[in-house]
C-alpha cells in the first residue's frame, strides 16, 4: 500500500459531555489512548490534532489552523502536515470502530483514486472515520476561507469513493460502530464490543 498517515481528531469542545471526552475512561485507558492504539494498528505514522498543551503527552500534535471551526479545520491541519497520499482520519469519540474495518478502508481508498473513501449509513455520511487524499486540503482550505465549515457540504464537489450500509454489510461489518459519545448518557450506555 502506499504512503498512509493516520489522525485522530481530538480538538473538539465536548460541550454535551461536559468534560474533555479525549480524557474519559475507555475500558483502564484514556478514550485518546483507545484511538491512537487502534490507528497504529494499521498505520506506523500516527498524530493527534489538537491542543499540544493537552495532549502532546500522548504523541505528535497538529494544531488547526483555522481555529474553532470544528473538524473540517482539524482534517484540514491534518492533511496540510502530511506527507502522505492517504490519510486515515478517525474522531476520539468513536471507540466502536473495528482494526478490520480500518484495514478494510485503507484497502478501498488504495484502489481508487477518489479524493475521499467515505463511510455511508443510514444515519448519514461518516466523515470522521474516512481516508482523504492530501490534496483534499485544497477543497477544506477554500471553504474555511468562504466560512463553510460542513464537511458533507463538500463531498458533492469532489470524487468520492462511498462505502454504503449494503457494502458494509456484505462484509460483516455492522453501521453500529459508528456510534459516537457524545454525551454522558452516550457513554453510559455504551457496551464496549465483547
Amino acid at each position: 500500500m502506499g504512503e498512509i498517515a493516520a489522525f485522530v481528531l481530538a480538538g473538539g469542545q465536548s460541550r454535551r459531555m461536559g468534560t474533555d471526552k479525549a480524557f474519559l475512561d475507555w475500558e483502564g485507558r484514556p478514550l485518546l489512548q483507545h484511538a491512537l492504539d487502534l490507528v497504529a494498528s494499521v498505520c506506523p505514522r500516527v498524530s493527534i490534532v489538537g491542543a499540544a498543551d493537552k495532549f502532546s503527552g500522548y504523541g505528535p500534535v497538529i494544531e488547526d489552523h483555522f481555529l474553532a471551526r470544528g473538524p473540517l479545520a482539524g482534517i484540514h491541519a491534518a492533511l496540510c502536515s502530511s506527507k502522505a497520499n492517504l490519510n486515515l482520519i478517525l474522531a476520539v469519540d468513536l471507540p466502536f470502530v473495528e482494526q478490520r474495518f480500518l484495514e478494510f478502508l485503507l484497502e478501498q481508498a488504495n484502489q481508487s483514486k477518489p479524493l475521499v473513501t467515505v463511510p455511508r449509513t443510514a444515519d448519514g455520511w461518516q466523515p470522521l472515520c474516512a481516508v482523504y487524499r492530501r490534496e483534499f486540503a485544497d477543497v477544506a482550505d477554500t471553504a474555511l476561507r468562504l466560512g463553510r465549515n460542513k464537511i458533507d457540504s463538500l463531498f458533492s464537489e469532489v470524487d468520492l469513493r462511498v462505502i454504503q450500509e449494503n457494502e458494509l454489510r456484505n462484509f460483516r461489518f455492522s453501521a453500529q460502530m459508528f456510534r459516537n459519545l457524545n454525551t454522558p448518557e452516550d457513554l453510559a450506555h455504551a457496551r464496549p464490543p465483547e
